[in-house]
């Protein structure tokens, strides 16, 4: 007879094979599969963005026109209310349209209310949005949406600055207009800083963070697993950085254009704590494609301190003084930033009695 000891060693290998079953799907998750995102909007997406591709204007300074109207296309991303659309609105109050151009991507799944009587968000919101979800590769496709539509709408676009719904601005549009296409000063890393005889600069950079020392950049990259994004993005040109940057047109193109950096971050994660598609494919594309062509920093203040899953710091009513505006605005890259989140709706009134007096008093 065989022993006791054998008979428990032999059922424990019979039952081998049932633990590997059962547990391994855990321990040893699946390679990821397709993108998440249904098939009619990756083919949407397809059309909009060939159409973007094959425009022939690249830049509006090659019109030949002798004073060319340089524009910013504001690009705002929203799942719920524009709530600070009234302050936006004072930003833009009594400045000519051949300035600047204003798009919306809302959720489509979100009952949105859209501002009327007269603001500039009235006619702003781009009728092929999609729905989009936070730390997913929606909001890339949302984003890569905004820009294609509003290089395709206007040659003058030269700048796309990319806000939230909970952005504010921190200066007047005057400033932030002359601080892109004119300062010689604004940006301290500018290598070309001297505008041309017009007063326009030639070389345009994209104000967007390429970080490479983020403490779980590596748990980021292997979001999807290990070997995941190789061989197109090697760990070494892997980058994270805020989703709210101004980008030039030139990359704006570039971003349009890119197919194969977006087949690898559309994949699901197996680890969501550590996926931000967002904040990774637009650093990763530019690193890869020109780094030179980035001030490595962005323009939107945001305060980390105290982030809850992921989430930065807001503000409250109670916060908004003239002091935080003023802190807000001190950068160590440029002359200050433009732009600041995170605040709650109920801000809306603090922020608009110190408008005129201390946010667009530069």
């Amino acid at each position: 007879m065989f022993s006791n000891q054998f008979v428990l060693f032999f059922s424990l290998l019979l039952c081998l094979p049932f633990v590997f079953f059962f547990v391994a799907p855990h321990v040893f998750p699946s390679p990821p599969g397709e993108s998440l995102i249904p098939i009619s909007d990756e083919i949407d997406d397809r059309s909009l963005f060939i159409a973007a591709a094959g425009s022939t204007s690249l830049s509006h300074l090659s019109s030949g026109n002798p004073n060319p109207k340089l524009k910013i296309a504001f690009l705002f991303l929203t799942n719920s209310d524009l709530h600070f659309a009234p302050i936006w609105d004072r930003f833009f109050s009594g400045h000519s349209k051949s300035l600047y151009n204003v798009y919306v991507h809302a959720d489509p799944f979100v009952n949105v209310t859209r501002p009327g009587n007269g603001s500039v968000f009235e006619n702003a919101f781009i009728a092929n949005a999609k729905r989009t979800a936070r730390a997913s590769p929606t909001l890339i496709s949302a984003t890569r949406r905004l820009l294609a539509t509003a290089f395709l709408d206007d040659p003058a676009n030269t700048y796309f600055a990319v806000l939230s719904q909970y952005c504010i601005p921190l200066h007047s549009f005057n400033y932030v207009y002359s601080s892109l296409f004119e300062s010689s000063t604004f940006d301290k890393s500018d290598p070309d800083p001297t505008p041309n005889p017009r007063g326009i600069r030639i070389l345009y950079r994209s104000f967007m963070e390429l970080i490479s020392d983020e403490p779980r950049l590596w748990k980021r990259y292997t979001a999807r697993g290990r070997y995941a994004m190789m061989p197109e993005v090697p760990f070494e040109k892997f980058r994270v950085g805020s989703q709210f940057f101004v980008m030039t047109r030139r990359h704006a193109l570039l971003t349009i254009k890119d197919r194969i950096l977006w087949r690898k971050f559309k994949l699901p994660c197996y680890r969501p704590d550590e996926c931000y598609p967002e904040e990774h494919y637009f650093p990763t594309l530019l690193n890869m494609k020109d780094p030179d062509g980035c001030t490595g920093y962005t323009l939107t203040r945001v305060n980390w301190t105290g982030t809850v899953k992921g989430h930065p710091y807001t503000y409250k009513p109670k916060e908004v003084v003239p002091e935080l505006i003023q802190r807000l605005r001190q950068s160590n890259h440029s002359s200050s930033y433009f732009f600041a989140r995170k605040f709650t709706p109920a801000c809306l009134k603090p922020l608009l009695a110190i408008a005129d007096s201390v946010i667009f008093r530069d």
